[in-house]
């Protein structure tokens, strides 16, 4: 953990023995890409968490420009938050972006973060924030909430299927035929 993160509620990285621990390496630049792409200009969210008693919370979230930064999707949220504490006792989440008019319909799993980054939250800072954060980008409440995207999955429109991107952001999945790979390319690309 770098100074600049922390957990909001005083609790430590996961330990070595917890799922929430698994290495997480960026995802590359063709992935980020093609994630990027779909989810341009869908400027929320349905954040998933996961509630105490284990049932499923989701809520919209303002996702920050540039929607996908290195395989990292950043948000605003309150340092005190129902979410805060849902995020520090599980790290998975998931991210719904949808936009019927271009029939983007984009799934991401992977593992929040609440991290304190002043300069972030500066160069990110959107004025419409400001109904959540009165004091602007110095709110003492405001921090980061970073989701590191494990995997992705997109509606195929003409297939009338969930396609896979990648089960592990740059790795291959045997589970993608030929064919399914070829639609896939086909939709993220936009033709």
């Amino acid at each position: 953990m770098t100074s600049l993160e922390s957990d909001m509620l005083g609790q430590t990285e996961p330990s070595a023995t917890t799922p929430q621990s698994r290495e997480w390496t960026p995802p590359d630049a063709t992935f980020t890409k093609k994630i990027a792409h779909l989810i341009a200009d869908i400027h929320v969210a349905m954040l998933t968490t996961v509630a105490p008693d284990g049932s499923l919370r989701s809520r919209p979230m303002a996702t920050l420009n540039p929607p996908l930064e290195n395989g990292e999707v950043w948000f605003f949220t309150a340092d005190d938050s129902p979410k805060a504490a849902e995020i520090a006792a599980e790290h998975e989440v998931n991210l719904a972006y949808s936009e019927p008019a271009r029939d983007h319909y984009v799934s991401l799993s992977g593992t929040a973060s609440l991290v304190r980054d002043p300069e972030r939250a500066r160069r990110s800072w959107n004025p419409a924030a400001r109904t959540w954060f009165p004091g602007g980008h110095d709110d003492p409440r405001l921090v980061l909430l970073r989701v590191r995207v494990r995997a992705a999955h997109a509606w195929d429109a003409k297939g009338g299927r969930m396609t896979e991107i990648g089960p592990e952001p740059g790795a291959p999945s045997p589970a993608v035929s030929p064919k399914d790979a070829a639609v896939a390319e086909k939709m993220r690309l936009g033709r």
